[in-house]
């Protein structure tokens, strides 16, 4: 309950500064919506509920949310019901919630797909923020004061509840904790991004900023979340996380490894199309406000990780060639392994990223260790796979084969080490 205070209280003076300070220009003003022809009475918020043959949880879930947004929420809101491919007897509660209660709307789109039908509503939303949760409400509704406010104040652009960060308070399963930790990781070290949950049910977003990006979004299921924070940290858009408390709804429909698979394609096409400059990102707000570090920052400290990953890939080949005389090969990789490991996330945290003094060295420690440990995997699956081919290849197969693997593994090392390792603080130099 105290936590849920602090949140609310947290929102409450984000508001008070719509207020006492001049509203932040976020996009350029040639961007800018015309907000003073909105007609009267529109809300200023408008929170999507995304539904698919939800009969069951729908009419409790939008009567509670009603209720909460009548007797604690301060600006005037719109609940949306937008209906995506239901066979159920959704269609029908939706109408009658609609008809029910004030401020309740509903909307049926008849293809299935929660990012189809979110960039249905928010393209035409007439709201200042639009946002969106799940149906079952796993996230405490204490938290959406705290969500919006940034974005009504205009620090913020876009805004994320996040079950990954510092001060979350989660009860799910270990499955889907360790899938969610790695599908983020993995955003990270692809992708290059920092939000820390890109798949939490709970977000929102300015208009003037959603108009701007959903015409380049083209997922229409569950990867439309990743794509939408993805290109809104592209055009530099300031995105506002608010640690959650969130319970798994225990009978989720959501298809966990469909979802994995279609999430792994839509990172490929959107990598693949930004690489490529097929997708072209607007700069939607000022150059000195724009998120992420410039090419010739890039450029400099991928110069200096590959000087230090070649000085410890050597002090590697040296300490495997005097352990090896000793030890099999599996043990003697790993020791050379983990002890340049250490050295080289200690070098690399003081002269590629330029990270002093003790502050958070033991975390980037761990991290590293865990970068290093997909190393350590690549080697050893790889050390693996010659035992199996000859059953007594030679010292100089073994190395060739082990620098192979670790040249594959500095490169994923290095997205990590800078996406994740050391995070922000890496683009402090």
């Amino acid at each position: 309950m105290a936590h849920a205070e602090k949140q609310l209280s947290h929102g409450k003076d984000w508001l008070r500064k719509i207020h006492s300070m001049p509203t932040t220009e976020s996009i350029p003003e040639a961007r800018l919506a015309d907000q003073a022809g909105r007609p009267p009475g529109t809300a200023r918020v408008e929170i999507v509920v995304p539904v698919r043959n939800e009969e069951r949880d729908l009419g409790p879930s939008v009567r509670r949310l009603r209720g909460y947004l009548d007797n604690a929420f301060p600006c005037s809101t719109r609940i949306t019901i937008a209906d995506n491919g239901s066979t159920d007897g959704t269609w029908a509660q939706a109408r009658a919630l609609a008809a029910d209660l004030r401020g309740v709307r509903a909307i049926q789109i008849d293809r299935p797909g929660r990012g189809g039908a979110l960039r249905s509503v928010w393209s035409s939303s007439e709201a200042d923020v639009c946002a969106y949760m799940d149906v079952d409400l796993s996230t405490d509704l204490n938290a959406l004061l705290p969500l919006v406010a940034p974005l009504l104040s205009g620090h913020s652009d876009v805004a994320i509840g996040t079950r990954l960060a510092r001060g979350a308070r989660v009860i799910r399963g270990p499955k889907r904790e360790i899938i969610s930790r790695c599908y983020n990781l993995l955003l990270h070290a692809t992708l290059g991004t920092r939000f820390s949950d890109a798949q939490c049910g709970f977000k929102a977003i300015r208009a003037d900023a959603a108009r701007e990006l959903l015409p380049l979004t083209e997922d229409t299921g569950w990867f439309f979340d990743t794509e939408l924070l993805v290109l809104a940290e592209r055009a530099g858009l300031r995105i506002h996380e608010v640690p959650v408390d969130w319970i798994d709804d225990p009978d989720s429909r959501v298809n966990v490894v469909g979802t994995a698979v279609a999430d792994l394609r839509g990172i490929v096409r959107l990598g693949t199309g930004l690489a490529r400059g097929a997708i072209q990102v607007p700069a939607l707000r000022r150059p000195e406000l724009r998120a992420g570090p410039p090419d010739r920052r890039l450029t400099h400290q991928l110069a200096r990780f590959i000087v230090i990953g070649v000085a410890s890939t050597l002090a590697y080949v040296l300490l495997y060639l005097l352990l090896r005389g000793v030890a099999p090969a599996q043990a003697a990789n790993a020791i050379s392994l983990l002890l340049t490991a250490v050295a080289n996330t200690a070098v690399n945290r003081r002269v590629t990223f330029g990270i002093r003094g003790r502050q958070h060295a033991a975390r980037h420690q761990v991290r590293g260790l865990i970068a290093f440990g997909i190393g350590l995997v690549l080697t050893s699956g790889a050390l693996a796979a010659l035992h199996a081919s000859a059953a007594q290849p030679g010292r100089a197969a073994e190395l060739t084969v082990l620098i192979a693997a670790n040249l594959t593994a500095t490169l994923i090392r290095f997205l990590l080490f800078r996406g994740w390792v050391f995070g922000a603080a890496g683009g402090a130099r």
